[in-house]
Formats: C-alpha cells, structure tokens, sequence
C-alpha cells in the first residue's frame, strides 16, 4: 500500500496569540503598506506626468517603484489578512506563487540597482 497523502496547505505562525496584538499588527502593517502604495504612487505620476523627467534616470527610478510595489504586494496583504481574520492556513499554490513573485521582483530590484550604478559610473567616468 503506498502513502498517497498530498500537502494541500501550510501552516503559518502568527505574530501574537493576543487579539489585540494582532489588530495592532494589521494596524501598523496596513499603515506601511498605504505609506508604501501613496510614496511610490508619487513617484510613478509625477515622472510619468512631467515631460522633463522623461530621462533615463528618471526611468530607472520609475521602474525601481513599480518592482517594490510589486515586492510589497506579494507579502504584506496576505499577512494582513492573516492578522485581521485569524487565519493561519496558506495555500500551497500560493505559497508557491508568493515565494516566486517575492524572488521575481527581488531580482529584478537588485538587477536594476546595478544596472543604476552602472548608469551613474559610466556618467561620472566619462
């Protein structure tokens, strides 16, 4: 007889066992989370609406916004759910999905920044 048992969740660790550390956790993750949104939301309109900003570091840096929206997106509203409902069950899938997009935008972040610095010692050397 073989074992054909298959993970379908995984199990996550809350923050607290204390409700009201919980709804303080939500609280203060949903706070960076907008403060997040709102700074990198600025930054996106305003080099995408300026004409003037239309150079390439400008486009570094929007590009360098959208991947930590991205970044942060992947993460911090499935831990906010988390805190506010109680839940500690994630799926497989989505853990699957999460751990790939939070390693996608990193590389992407970390490739950019280097693509950046290069940028900015060609720019110095020459």
């Amino acid at each position: 007889m073989s074992n054909s048992s298959s993970i379908t969740q995984f199990l996550l660790l809350a923050f607290a066992d204390t409700r009201e550390l919980q709804l303080l956790h939500f609280w203060l993750f949903l706070g960076i989370y907008l403060a997040a949104l709102l700074g990198n939301g600025l930054i996106i309109t305003t080099i995408a609406c300026d004409h003037h900003l239309h150079t390439p570091m400008y486009f570094f840096l929007l590009n360098l916004s959208v991947l930590d929206l991205g970044s942060i997106s992947t993460t911090v509203p499935k831990s906010m759910v988390n805190s506010l409902w109680e839940k500690r069950t994630i799926s497989y899938s989505g853990c699957v999905s999460q751990v790939f997009l939070f390693a996608l935008f990193i590389v992407a972040e970390f490739s950019l920044l280097t693509i950046m610095s290069y940028d900015r010692y060609v720019a110095i050397c020459k």
